[in-house]
């Protein structure tokens, strides 16, 4: 079974080979497609590479492909498969040994380094989230074995060409409400609406899939709503198809990108766009198709593949990557105001460090007590992992704390860089200069600490950290099920004692 890249002239019984792409490469294929995208009132037509919603991420996550091929970089970046001698992104490898995960984890810290943490959905979390359900695909075959082979096919298409996907899991409250219908066909929940000798037809809507516009292929995994009918569930399934298929439509929020590097500093170079993703009668081939009609089903894949803990590696890189780009800005926006030896950005500094220092310390404990689940792949310690997840919203929101501290007044009256060319420049440059820096250089610090704690895509970034796994209790609820307390229980009642 094959697949094929999304042109106008391929078909999905063709198949192109091409390892780790390029920055060229992803950005045709991105300008390639032809999707349906609403942003602000009007459909999105031309290219998206130069649209200015999507135009900065696609530019940043491009250079990130070009660091696969960099003499430099590109041994850390990919690896290659004994078989066929090709090479493929190291964030697609399934570990077989504990090196592996070490290995996976050095890729991830170059492209977290270049994004600094700032892009949730970068290229590297779908192929793990596509890796981990891939390791269990011999758990669909004791359902369907055709579902069984579709799923590692898909894994092989995707690592082959390196595509670059989103995913669509969650869906809108109104769809939920959908549980209280009794007629199936009344519902609005996601469902497959039709089955086909060839395939299946789905309509439904997701939310919040992120970097949706910017990728390939997208991804299909609801939570399925219960129904009567057991074992034909049409709200039960998962499939994976091109983002330009008839019948998709996107409508975008609001972009916090700005053009300026200098005045947007971060949103020009990593603003990932979400959006509400429409399924109207979407046709799902046959060999796209994971698993059908049987909840359960989906409930195992997530778990047997163990998503949450190879994909908790990912994020917890990501999130180390951050907690350093905060500790150089604060480091730095203190040396700025010549308070860096003042106690208590003393404090602030060592705060991060401990917060940096406790991150790696989970990661780390995750690989070193990393085992093999009964597929034979080796998957990271869950629990240091779950601890690092629970904990960092928080972190993230103390940090964002310190920096507004910090900043004070400073975080707000920035101009901007054409009030810095304009005739009024010149009192800019005489008022706004630092002890020992340029206005220009100190409006850009703070441009960017603005940008960070008090701006659209800041706001954005926080809402993003504090529900990115899940809300506390349901991070909470992971942690809880991850053990059981009988033996520390029964430690306190030997020392005490106390008898059943």
């Amino acid at each position: 079974m094959t697949y094929a890249l999304q042109t106008e002239a391929s078909s999905l019984n063709e198949v192109a080979v091409m390892g780790v792409k390029n920055s060229k490469e992803y950005i045709e294929r991105i300008n390639r497609q032809r999707m349906k995208i609403w942003y602000q009132g009007k459909q999105v037509h031309g290219l998206l590479s130069e649209h200015p919603a999507f135009s900065g991420l696609l530019h940043t996550q491009s250079e990130m492909y070009d660091l696969q091929h960099l003499p430099e970089t590109s041994e850390q970046m990919t690896y290659q498969e004994s078989l066929s001698g090709d090479n493929f992104g190291l964030s697609f490898l399934a570990p077989r040994h504990r090196n592996d995960l070490v290995r996976r984890r050095k890729m991830m810290e170059l492209w977290a380094s270049h994004h600094h943490g700032f892009l949730g959905r970068s290229p590297d979390y779908m192929n793990t989230t596509l890796m981990s359900l891939y390791t269990a695909a011999d758990m669909l075959a004791e359902y369907d074995k055709g579902h069984a082979d579709n799923l590692r096919s898909y894994y092989e298409y995707c690592r082959s060409n390196d595509i670059t996907l989103s995913h669509a899991f969650i869906q809108p409250l109104a769809s939920r409400w959908s549980e209280q219908v009794d007629d199936v066909t009344d519902s609005i929940a996601a469902k497959v609406i039709d089955i086909q000798a060839d395939g299946i037809v789905v309509s439904g809507a997701f939310m919040m899939a992120t970097q949706a516009a910017t990728c390939d292929e997208m991804l299909v995994f609801p939570s399925p709503l219960p129904s009567l009918l057991e074992n034909d569930n049409p709200y039960a399934f998962a499939f994976a198809v091109p983002n330009d298929l008839e019948g998709i439509t996107f409508i975008c929020r609001d972009s916090c990108a700005g053009i300026s590097s200098f005045d947007y500093p971060l949103s020009s170079r990593y603003e990932e766009m979400d959006a509400m993703v429409i399924f109207d009668h979407v046709f799902v081939p046959k060999d796209r198709i994971f698993y059908l009609g049987k909840e359960e089903i989906g409930y195992r894949l997530f778990s047997e593949g163990q998503f949450h803990t190879h994909t908790g590696h990912q994020v917890v890189t990501r999130y180390i990557a951050k907690t350093e780009f905060f500790l150089g800005l604060i480091a730095r926006l203190a040396d700025e105001q010549n308070a860096g030896l003042e106690p208590i950005n003393m404090d602030r500094v060592a705060r991060l460090l401990t917060i940096l220092e406790n991150l790696k310390a989970l990661r780390l404990s995750a690989e070193i007590l990393a085992e093999p689940d009964h597929y034979g792949y080796y998957v990271p310690a869950k629990r240091p992992l779950i601890a690092a997840t629970l904990q960092f919203p928080a972190f993230h929101q103390e940090m964002l704390g310190m920096l507004q501290e910090l900043s004070s007044s400073n975080l707000i009256m920035n101009p901007s860089a054409s009030d810095l060319n304009s005739d009024a420049g010149s009192y800019i440059h005489t008022y706004l200069k630092g002890a020992g820096t340029t206005a220009r250089d100190r409006i850009a610090l703070f441009r960017l600490a603005w940008e960070l704690g008090a701006g659209p895509f800041g706001g954005r970034q926080s809402q993003f950290e504090k529900f990115f796994f899940g809300n506390t209790r349901t991070i909470s609820s992971r942690m809880f099920n991850s053990i059981q307390l009988s033996s520390y229980k029964k430690m306190i009642e030997d020392f005490l004692h106390i008898t059943s």
